[in-house]
């Protein structure tokens, strides 16, 4: 069984930063990418940054400039730095982890911007 479990969500001004973390746990092999998802009210979840193990990495481009993914192979961890950040940034974010054949999604963190 494989567990995801993520950190860093919180309430942050516009203009600020926060930095998410995602640990992936369990009988996990052969990684393809890991990456983060958000999922606004009324929205449906969209890709904000991937990384894959061969270092291919992709930005929507509403953050490109202003995130930024890495990755910890030896940890199986990802994180995801959010600078400058905007009230339209407001979502819960998913780490999402593609392994062999499978898919596995974190619980979801929220971030907020306040205005």
């Amino acid at each position: 069984q494989v567990q995801l479990v993520e950190s860093g969500g919180g309430l942050v001004q516009a203009g600020g930063s926060l930095r998410l973390s995602c640990a992936a746990s369990g009988n996990i092999f052969r990684i393809n990418a890991m990456g983060w998802y958000r999922q606004a009210p009324g929205k449906q979840r969209e890709l904000v940054a991937i990384v894959t193990t061969g270092g291919y990495i992709n930005y929507a481009d509403s953050v490109k400039g202003r995130f930024t993914i890495s990755r910890d192979n030896a940890k199986n961890t990802v994180y995801l730095q959010m600078n400058s950040l905007k009230p339209e940034d407001t979502a819960v974010y998913y780490c999402n982890l593609s392994w062999g054949q499978s898919t596995s999604w974190g619980q979801g963190t929220q971030v907020t911007v306040s205005s």
